[in-house]
Order: C-alpha cells, then sequence, then structure tokens
C-alpha cells in the first residue's frame, strides 16, 4: 500500500517536531545548558571570525550532542512508559542511551578547545 502525502501534512511533520524540541527544552535540564552553552560557542565563534571548516566543526558538534540528547530523552520516556517501576534493564537502557550523550559532549569539547584554546592564547 502506498502513503501518500500532501504538502499539509508534510508540513505538519514539523510542527510535531518542533512541538517534541518545545518539550524537550522545557522538561530537561540537560538540553537547556547545551542550549546555553551553544549559544556561548556560537558567540565566540562570531568573535573569533572562525573559518568556514571551523564553523562546520562546530555546528556539527553541536547538533551532534543535541541529537544524542533528544534520542536520549526519548529513550527515558519510552523506558519509563514501558517499565514504570524499576527494572534492572530499563536502568541499563537509560545508562547506556546517556553515555552517548556524554560521548557526544566529550568530543565535541575536545573540538571546541582544539579551535578556539589557539585563538584565545
Amino acid at each position: 500500500m502506498i502513503v501518500r502525502r500532501n504538502f499539509k501534512s508534510f508540513m505538519n511533520g514539523f510542527v510535531y517536531a518542533a512541538k517534541g524540541l518545545v518539550e524537550a527544552i522545557k522538561s530537561q535540564f540537560n538540553i537547556r545548558f547545551h542550549f546555553v552553552a551553544a549559544v556561548a560557542v556560537i558567540a565566540l565563534s562570531f568573535y573569533y571570525h572562525l573559518s568556514p571548516t571551523e564553523w562546520c566543526l562546530i555546528l556539527l558538534s553541536i547538533a551532534i550532542v543535541f541529537a544524542t540528547e533528544l534520542l536520549n530523552t526519548s529513550i527515558e520516556y519510552l523506558t519509563d512508559f514501558v517499565s514504570p517501576e524499576y527494572n534492572f534493564l530499563a536502568g541499563k537502557v537509560k545508562d547506556i542511551a546517556a553515555s552517548a550523550v556524554l560521548i557526544s559532549a566529550i568530543v565535541s569539547a575536545a573540538v571546541g578547545l582544539i579551535i578556539f584554546v589557539p585563538k584565545i592564547f
């Protein structure tokens, strides 16, 4: 069966995605923290006149951290939904998802240091 989507349903997909992003920002401290950090890094990027390649690395790093945070949040919500009481395996799922955020944040911080430390000093 072929599902045909019209332009309105296509645009509704963006509305639903925006609602999800707003929900995540409102409910998750870590996403708000990363948002503030991203704004600060973007401001520094303008101040230090980054090259196009440096801009790409910074923007890609920001996007990866946000994507992993959003995936982690959705995994946490889904895990809480299917296993509302404590479950050892559910805890492992949540810990592993959180570790993806940790790795992306560490690598993004390293990218930021590699780009900004020589410019600052």
